[in-house]
């Protein structure tokens, strides 16, 4: 089997929805598939060095005059709205180029199956037609809206956006057909699946399969530092209050709830002893340091914001960590969720969206976003519950890992796709025969 790979991004810095064709272009390589790639220059510098082999399989999209002038408009639009205009014509422009470039390659290349993992979202048009092979598109991942008791959240402008984005949807996608002609439709859930338009929506091809997976070699293998979950040696003083320690990683943006967190942790204080590492950066920094400050949490040292970490220093803190808390109001996916399971510590997260795809009881706590005060007080009450109660964090933990081992590892993951792609390349082949 020959396979392209056609992604906006592969990329770990990135991260989010950038890591995905890197971990498929990754695994297919180690299992001697081959495979190529096509993304946009900006990952460059870091996919030659992760791949210095294999630098002959790479090709990269350049900016365009356009791209660098959109680029520039964007930075002067607030949080979506920029994703949602500019952003989107960007990335039209570059799917364009790379729909021309495909082409070559399929020819040059013998290609079999062209398989386009990213954008996730399920309304976006796709350009990735008329390729002469099957294609892939997905596993998609969108339908997502805040709580309703959180929807003032949201700025009014992107709400607007979303609202036309959406009611678009079908007319972009009868006019760049990429996902109506595309032979699969991969999509994370039926949350998912209701969400694609009209136009594209075919039952017959459209596949459920997880959006995220976990690279054990990274999220399993690393040694224990301190963790409630696998040492069970908690104090050589029990006289001495434990520290509870617990992990937020992510982008610091208005969605993800951070402030409401730490208006949490300021409850949980007063019932036990714990601390809390914030990872991650964005335009929510400097609010929340400043809240954190207010709230005396700084001068207390009970959280610290480390900003932005690799991959490998994120599993090293999370090993260190007793419990990951992810308070977001509108997570799609949530492949934090899957790491902290796959290290064995147990997840606090929100009861909507992408978290209900890998949570239950037996290796987290789901907190329902039915208000603001309700919710901060979920969050206190979850932590608290960890925190007093040790051996059930011990044993969701090792729950999570377990689930992990058995659903969601990448080379698991990958073996679904292989079978995917030849159920593609069967359709086609079938198809071909049916206009003969």
């Amino acid at each position: 089997m020959r396979v392209l790979i056609v992604a906006e991004h592969a990329s770990f810095k990135l991260g989010g929805e950038a890591a995905l064709p890197l971990h498929y272009f990754r695994i297919l390589r180690q299992r001697g598939i081959e495979t190529w790639l096509v993304v946009h220059e900006r990952t460059r510098n870091e996919l030659k060095s992760l791949f210095p082999q294999e630098c002959d399989r790479i090709y990269f999209i350049a900016d365009t005059i356009w791209h660098k002038f959109l680029w520039q408009v964007c930075q002067l639009l607030p949080g979506q709205l920029g994703n949602f205009t500019t952003g989107f014509v960007m990335r039209f422009l570059t799917q364009i180029l790379q729909r021309r470039l495909a082409k070559q390659i399929i020819k040059e290349k013998n290609i079999d199956i062209v398989h386009q993992p990213i954008p996730v979202s399920p309304r976006e048009p796709s350009t990735i037609f008329g390729m002469g092979v099957p294609v892939v598109i997905g596993p998609m991942n969108g339908g997502m809206d805040y709580p309703p008791a959180f929807q003032r959240r949201q700025n009014p402008l992107e709400s607007l956006m979303f609202i036309v984005g959406r009611f678009l949807s079908n007319f972009f996608n009868l006019l760049i057909p990429g996902k109506r002609r595309a032979t699969i439709l991969l999509v994370a859930n039926a949350r998912t699946k209701r969400a694609l338009p009209k136009s594209v929506f075919d039952e017959r091809k459209i596949v459920e399969l997880v959006e995220n997976g976990v690279d054990l070699s990274i999220w399993q293998n690393q040694d224990p530092t301190r963790s409630l979950a696998d040492n069970e040696a908690i104090d050589s003083q029990p006289s001495q209050p434990r520290l509870t320690k617990f992990i937020y990683i992510g982008r610091l943006v208005d969605l993800k709830a951070v402030d409401l967190l730490l208006i949490a942790l300021k409850q949980v204080l007063k019932q036990v002893s714990v601390e809390i590492e914030i990872i991650g950066d964005g335009n929510q920094k400097a609010a929340l340091q400043e809240q954190a400050k207010k709230l005396g949490l700084l001068q207390s040292g009970s959280v610290h914001f480390l900003g932005w970490l690799s991959q490998l220093d994120c599993a090293k803190r999370l090993k260190s960590a007793d419990a990951l808390v992810l308070p977001s109001l509108c997570e799609c996916g949530g492949a934090v969720i899957l790491e902290a399971m796959a290290i064995g510590i147990p997840v606090i997260a929100t009861n909507w969206g992408g978290p209900t795809d890998y949570l239950d009881e037996s290796c987290g706590i789901l907190v329902e976003p039915s208000s603001r005060e309700g919710f901060i007080d979920g969050l206190a009450t979850a932590m608290v519950k960890l925190a007093i109660h040790p051996e059930l964090a011990r044993q969701m933990g090792q729950a999570g890992k377990q689930k992990i081992v058995d659903c969601f590892d990448w080379e698991i993951k990958v073996d679904k796709v292989l079978e995917i792609y030849q159920k593609a390349i069967a359709l086609k082949s079938f198809d071909d025969c049916l206009k003969l």
